[in-house]
C-alpha cells in the first residue's frame, strides 16, 4: 500500500527500481498533499536509477550532514541554533533550488532587524554547507553568489588601569574575582566560568584549557603570574570542582543586574565581560610585549586578531618616521 495513515499523519511506502523499499512520513494530515509527495518521490527515484540523474538532496539532509562532520568545531552549538532557524523556512527544499534570492528574504525577514555581522554569520553558513555539498559531496553542480553586508571593524574596546580599579571596586566579591582572573589572563568568558583545580597546577604556575575549550582547537597552557595565583590561593577551600563559585554552586552567567550595576556606578559605558580580553591584550602591547606572544598567549589562530592592537604601540614605527628629520 502506497500511503498509511498513522494517527493524523501520512507516511509513505515506496518500492524502488532497486528492489528496496523507502518508508518515510509525509508531514502531513492532507491525504492529496501526501499521495502528491509519494508520485514526486517515485519518479525521482525512476529517474535516479534509469537515466543517472543526482539525488535530489534538501536543506534537511545537507544540515544534518554538516552537524555531523563539523561536531568537533568550537562553534557547532551556534552552527545549529543558526540551522534551526533556518530549517522552517527551507523545509524539503531541494539544494539546487535554494537560490540567492530565497536565502536573502529568509534571513533579512527575520534577522533584518540584527547588526550586519550577525546576519553575515548566518549568510556564511549556508554558502559554507552549500559549497560542501558541491565539492565534497557532489550533490550539487553550483553554489549561488552570497552576498555579505559591509562590516564595521573589529570591536576592540578596553579600560585604563584607573577604570580598571574602579569597575572592580564595584563589584560583588564573587564577580570581583573572576573579574580580576581575566584581566590578568585573557581568558574568555566560558573558561573563567568552568575553570576546574584540575586544570591548575600551582606548583608549576600554570593552567591548561583543553583543546575542546579553545576556538582553535588547541591545548592551550597559560602561565599565571602573581595576580591571578593570589586569586586562586584565595578561592582554595570554596569548592571542590569549580574554582569561582557563588553560594557553593558554579556560576552560570556574568551579565547581570549586579555586572550592569557596577558599570553604572563606575561611570563606564559599553562594557561587556568578552572586552576584558580586549583590556588584556591592550595593556600587554602598551606595555611592549611582541605581538607574537600575546598571539601564543591568547590562544589565537592567526595574527589577525592580534592586529587589531597595532595600533595602540605604534612606537616601534619612530626610526622609520624618523628618515625624514
Amino acid at each position: 500500500m502506497a500511503l498509511r495513515k498513522r494517527g493524523q499523519t501520512w507516511w509513505l511506502d515506496i518500492a524502488t527500481p532497486g528492489g528496496h523499499r523507502l518508508r518515510r512520513s509525509a508531514e502531513t494530515t492532507d491525504r492529496k498533499a501526501a499521495q502528491e509527495l509519494h508520485d514526486k518521490l517515485k519518479a525521482d527515484l525512476w529517474r535516479q536509477a534509469k537515466l543517472g540523474d543526482k539525488p535530489k538532496y534538501t536543506w534537511e539532509d545537507a544540515a544534518l550532514r554538516w552537524l555531523n562532520e563539523q561536531a568537533h568545531k568550537a562553534s557547532i552549538r551556534d552552527d545549529a541554533k543558526k540551522i534551526e532557524m533556518l530549517t522552517p523556512f527551507f523545509r524539503r527544499v531541494p539544494l539546487a533550488d535554494l537560490s540567492w534570492d530565497r536565502i536573502q528574504a529568509v534571513v533579512e525577514g527575520q534577522k533584518g532587524d540584527r547588526k550586519p555581522t550577525t546576519r553575515n554569520r548566518y549568510y556564511q553558513l549556508v554558502r559554507s554547507i552549500l559549497r560542501q555539498a558541491m565539492r565534497e559531496w557532489q550533490w550539487i553542480d553550483k553554489v549561488p553568489v552570497v552576498r555579505l553586508h559591509r562590516e564595521p571593524e573589529g570591536r576592540v574596546r578596553y579600560l585604563s588601569p584607573q577604570e580598571i580599579d574602579t569597575l572592580l571596586r564595584n563589584l560583588p566579591e564573587h564577580l570581583r574575582a573572576m573579574t580580576r582572573f581575566a584581566f590578568a589572563t585573557g581568558l574568555r568568558r566560558g573558561n573563567v566560568l568552568r575553570l576546574r583545580w584540575k586544570q591548575i597546577d600551582l606548583g608549576r604556575r600554570v593552567m591548561h584549557v583543553k583543546a575542546s575549550e579553545v576556538k582553535n582547537r588547541k591545548t592551550l597552557g597559560i602561565p599565571l603570574n602573581e595576580t591571578a595565583i593570589a586569586i586562586i590561593r584565595e578561592q582554595i577551600g570554596k569548592h571542590d570542582e569549580f574554582v569561582f563559585v557563588y553560594q557553593d554552586k558554579p556560576l552560570a552567567a556574568t551579565v547581570n543586574t549586579a555586572w550592569r550595576n557596577a558599570l553604572k556606578k563606575s561611570g563606564i559605558e559599553d562594557f561587556h565581560f568578552h572586552d576584558t580580553r580586549h583590556a588584556w591584550a591592550s595593556l600587554l602591547i602598551q606595555n611592549g610585549v611582541p605581538k607574537g606572544m600575546i598571539k601564543e598567549l591568547g590562544g589565537w589562530k592567526s595574527d589577525k586578531m592580534v592586529e587589531r592592537y597595532a595600533h595602540l604601540a605604534p612606537e616601534h614605527l619612530a626610526p622609520h618616521a624618523a628618515v625624514l628629520d
